[in-house]
């Protein structure tokens, strides 16, 4: 493949955004996080569960727990990221009088 001239580019990479509320299915099927930033807001704690559905999500496939308050969040996930092989399904709560937000950046788009 030669470099520079007026290739085209394609990426299996993309970002995914989540406001504070109820859990919400981000992505439908394989996918893997390769970063995570999260505005800072009193309280702040993220959910992240390989699910299919938001129905599905349990305690059985919760990947992980991030709490983070005031400070906020940035997360880069070494090697290959975090595997969700069904989907990703997150919830995002805080105490904060304000709405908080995360972007999620994944592989396998």
């Amino acid at each position: 493949m030669a470099i520079g001239g007026g290739g085209s580019f394609s990426s299996d990479q993309t970002t995914l955004q989540k406001d504070t509320g109820a859990i919400s299915l981000l992505r439908v099927g394989r996918a893997r996080i390769t970063s995570i930033q999260g505005r800072g807001e009193a309280g702040s704690v993220l959910l992240l569960h390989d699910a299919a559905t938001t129905g599905a999500a349990a305690g059985s496939n919760l990947k992980a727990t991030f709490k983070y308050d005031t400070e906020g969040l940035a997360v880069y996930v070494p090697g290959s990221g975090i595997l969700f092989k069904d989907g990703i399904c997150a919830t995002l709560t805080q105490t904060g009088g304000t709405d908080g937000s995360v972007t999620v950046t994944i592989t396998g788009a």
